[in-house]
């Protein structure tokens, strides 16, 4: 079986794939399972994986059961975690619990730990089945904390004694090669005598080194690392800072416990991206995939906002009732209210998203915040003058060319919007930067400072100044 030409776009390519040979596994499977490892050992694993999900669900065990047991846990690492639970229900624990300790450490206890939500007594009889050495690792990376450095680290790592030569550094890492998969080849750490980290070196830099130098002579000291404890958004800032593929993770001994690859921080920042997308667009974060959560799990994800939202609204039908009579003299007024409130949400959304990104990139703290008031004061105050002189134009140009009449006291109406827009915009743009500083300092997710949740706020507050500088510019006129 060839696999089909990769095209530009890795999702055409990932679907053609799957459409492609999915329904030849079926017949392998049906009438030559010993077949279907050799016509696929091609495929990526991750093409694998798509293939897997393009077939009927029932059949996902049946094709890793055809695969070796290593090349079956690639697979599994890349299938969505509902479909990966249900397999592994599927399997005798025999032989789910030979592909599981064919997985990476940080992998296979990612993988136990999202089946435990949905049936902790299934993953325990795994873990059980698990040979003594892998089954007591994975349970201690199962005792962090699921999005702490500890919870992503991987123990397959390299390091050696400091006070070990090049020629014997390098007779042991080749060791440690032919024994075993290791996740982080790529980078050697030194420790001492009581295993603390001391130093780092890249292979390639180990590989150059002269004949006879000792490590302790050639290992970078000045090591970064994370505690067990870190936040995962520590281990992606970090990452991201310093351009590391591996960072390494130690105790308070520092002593060298595991190592954070790039991919599970590529993993983490596309989650974070993710869920705070979502909360920006004012609903709880979904915990797996669009398609892989169910109807009634989306509309409890979204409802809770809604209501919210809708409590807010419910505050602006206030405000226009309690100047019901003062608008019904001046009805003209009423055709600038989507314009008014509008240009406050949007203004008020913006300032809320450019400050919960720059949080999320470490970019300012809460000790920032009046700093971050001033800015947006007086970005609001200029926002506001050139949204301010546009709609006071607006109501000039239209009375002046006959378009809209808005009666013998058209300045003083234009007038109204132009402060109006002015206050609110400023208004928008300073509680949309505050907003989530208040939250984070309260202990939430400054991401929860939605943009719609910021609009309807910020709507409210539109409407009180709008009727406030109407009365006060427009009183003993239309008023």
């Amino acid at each position: 079986m060839t696999p089909p030409h990769p095209s530009d776009d890795g999702t055409d390519r990932a679907h053609g794939v799957a459409a492609l040979l999915a329904p030849d596994i079926l017949v392998m499977l049906d009438e030559e399972p010993g077949s279907v490892a050799l016509e696929t050992e091609e495929l990526h694993p991750a093409d694998l994986a798509d293939v897997a999900e393009a077939l009927p669900r029932e059949r996902v065990s049946d094709l890793l059961r055809a695969l070796p047991a290593a090349r079956a846990a690639d697979v599994l690492e890349h299938l969505d975690d509902e479909l990966r639970s249900e397999v592994l229900e599927a399997m005798s624990t025999r032989q789910a619990a030979e592909i599981v300790t064919q997985m990476t450490p940080d992998e296979r206890a990612d993988v136990l730990e999202a089946l435990a939500e949905e049936n902790e007594e299934r993953a325990e009889e795994i873990l059980e089945q698990i040979p003594l050495e892998a089954r007591e690792e994975t349970e201690r990376l199962l005792a962090y904390e699921p999005y702490s450095a500890g919870g992503l680290m991987t123990t397959e790592f390299v390091s050696v004694p400091e006070a070990l030569t090049v020629e014997e550094a390098l007779r042991r890492v080749r060791a440690m090669a032919r024994a075993e998969r290791r996740e982080a080849m790529y980078t050697v750490y030194t420790t001492d005598d009581q295993g603390r980290l001391r130093g780092v070196l890249s292979l390639r830099e180990l590989l150059a080194a002269p004949e006879g130098a000792r490590l302790v002579d050639l290992a970078w000291s000045d090591v970064v690392t994370v505690t067990a404890s870190a936040e995962q958004e520590e281990v992606a800032r970090v990452t991201s800072n310093y351009g590391f593929v591996a960072v390494p993770v130690v105790d308070d001994q520092h002593r060298l416990l595991g190592v954070v690859t790039i991919d599970d921080v590529i993993d983490v920042i596309q989650e974070e991206q993710t869920e705070d997308v979502q909360k920006l667009g004012g609903m709880e974060a979904l915990d797996d995939p669009y398609m892989s959560v169910g109807l009634p799990a989306i509309i409890r994800k979204r409802v809770g906002w809604l209501c919210v939202l809708f409590a807010g609204s419910l505050l602006t039908a206030t405000v226009i009732e309690r100047y019901e009579g003062r608008l019904g003299r001046a009805e003209l007024l009423t055709l600038f209210i989507p314009l008014i409130v509008s240009s406050g949400g949007n203004s008020g959304s913006q300032a809320t998203s450019l400050i919960i990104r720059a949080m999320a990139l470490n970019e300012i703290s809460l000790k920032d915040w009046w700093r971050v008031a001033g800015r947006e004061l007086l970005s609001g105050l200029a926002l506001g003058a050139v949204l301010g002189t546009l709609g006071l134009a607006r109501v000039l140009v239209w009375h002046a060319m006959g378009w809209y009449d808005y009666g013998q006291y058209h300045t003083r109406v234009a007038a109204t919007i132009g402060a109006t827009l002015l206050g609110v915009v400023t208004f928008g743009s300073l509680a949309g930067s505050m907003l989530p500083f208040v939250l984070r300092r309260a202990g939430f997710d400054p991401a929860s400072a939605s943009a719609p949740f910021v609009a309807t706020l910020v709507d409210v507050t539109g409407l009180l100044i709008y009727f406030s500088v109407a009365i006060a510019v427009l009183s003993g006129t239309v008023l």
